[in-house]
């Protein structure tokens, strides 16, 4: 079988947002499928890890990107006074009008190059994989083309953002009316959809049975990659260290956190935050006077950040609850921390699916996101267990390991998309 996989985010680009495409891509060759992948050639990504290698076994095509480059615009607007920040908004006006996304200029290279890849390698499936939204236009779009089966690789929902702020105004009803079109289209149109968590799965398949389309909907979450810590070991340090690896953005917020560290008042604890950090946040944390149990780390790559995570006493997860939304995330971050293999504190909303599995993988323990006082509780446990030695790295059994595997659901994958063809094919 030929595949062809979609996405915005692959290496070169840096960050979370590229592990599921490019393992997809790593692992279905060794499965027996040919594998392309059409990506950017420079998205002009925020950021970069260089030194994550390209899929060896499979052949990756790059479309000329026409969008605007990655940006925090938040930070940059913050940070501009006068006129420099009223030129700046005028800067950062046009992108607002792209709907759904401002990815979405590069669907005028992208659906060319995807129906060349198609119609010269008799591909037989396109996935396409967000966010953002718009890739999936790529799919419809050849599928459309060619009458190549399409399956539609859903990360994130398609029409609810827990990280999107309350916005009332008309640019922001536009694109929750584009991302309404492009779900719809999607519902109707492929031949097959995978939420990458229950939540978004179950809201697929309303959207099957709402407009009528025939999309086999299956959920396959992000996995655990074990092989990524090897040769990673974890040491014992003289303090207490709770590492954060993730940027901050929308409604992910330290402060709660914080609060119960301040709380806890225990100088012997050393909260440390790999990537972006909000200014907000960092001038809220330093009127806090933490000193040296606070350390803030700039973006690194994903080798350094792994290191820091085994490095840890502990880790810090955080999905913030927003208005019940994140109930259901289960991001890629959740696995990462499985795999290395150190107690989690999970703020996380305590009936969602986060919290489930860190209970179920007995990985750590689970508070509220947003309530310091059980935050702190929570901290101190796993502090109390740090000074009585009794806190041990975490050991999943070889079943829990099967079963987290991102080898499992590539396979899972492969399933689905054999299916697939072979009802295209009837």
């Amino acid at each position: 079988m030929k595949v062809l996989i979609v996405s915005v985010y692959f290496p070169p680009a840096g960050g979370g947002g590229v592990q599921r495409p490019l393992k997809l891509a790593t692992h279905l060759p060794g499965l027996g499928h040919e594998v392309h992948v059409l990506a950017p050639d420079d998205p002009k990504w925020i950021h970069t890890d260089e030194n994550l290698p390209l899929p060896p076994q499979a052949t990756v095509h790059r479309a000329r990107y026409l969008g605007p480059r990655g940006r925090k615009a938040a930070e940059e607007l913050r940070a501009a006074r006068g006129l420099a920040r009223l030129l700046l908004r005028v800067r950062l006006l046009p992108r607002r009008f792209l709907v759904p996304d401002e990815n979405v200029p590069w669907l005028l290279t992208a659906i060319p190059a995807a129906k060349r890849i198609v119609r010269e390698h008799g591909i037989d499936v396109v996935i396409t994989t967000s966010p953002p939204n718009s890739v999936h236009l790529v799919g419809a779009a050849v599928q459309q083309a060619t009458g190549v089966a399409w399956v539609a690789d859903l990360r994130d929902s398609l029409i609810l953002h827990p990280h999107r702020r309350s916005d009332e105004s008309w640019v922001v009803r536009l694109k929750e009316q584009t991302d309404h079109w492009v779900a719809r289209r999607v519902a109707r149109r492929a031949d097959a959809i995978i939420g990458v968590s229950e939540q978004i799965a179950e809201e697929a398949r309303a959207a099957v049975a709402a407009t009528g389309g025939h999309a086999e909907v299956v959920h396959i979450p992000n996995g655990s990659d074990f092989d990524d810590f090897d040769g990673i070991t974890y040491a014992p340090g003289p303090r207490f260290r709770i590492t954060h690896a993730g940027s901050f953005f929308g409604k992910r917020d330290p402060k709660p956190f914080l609060t119960a560290l301040k709380a806890l008042d225990d100088p012997a604890v050393v909260a440390r935050f790999v990537g972006d950090f909000r200014s907000a946040d960092r001038e809220w944390a330093e009127a806090q006077g933490f000193g040296d149990q606070l350390e803030l780390i700039p973006y690194v790559p994903r080798r350094r950040s792994l290191e820091l995570q085994r490095e840890s006493e502990a880790l810090l997860l955080l999905i913030p609850d927003a208005g019940g939304r994140g109930k259901g995330v289960l991001s890629g971050k959740v696995f990462e921390y499985l795999a290395a293999e150190r107690p989690v504190l999970a703020a996380v909303p305590v009936d969602g699916a986060a919290a489930d599995l860190i209970r179920e993988t007995g990985a750590g323990v689970v508070a509220p996101p947003d309530d310091p006082e059980q935050l702190r509780a929570a901290l101190a446990d796993l502090v109390a267990r740090w000074r009585a030695g009794t806190l041990e790295s975490v050991q999943l059994s070889q079943e829990w390991k099967e079963r987290l595997s991102r080898r499992t659901n590539v396979r899972d994958l492969a399933a689905l998309l054999e299916r697939v063809v072979a009802r295209k094919a009837e």
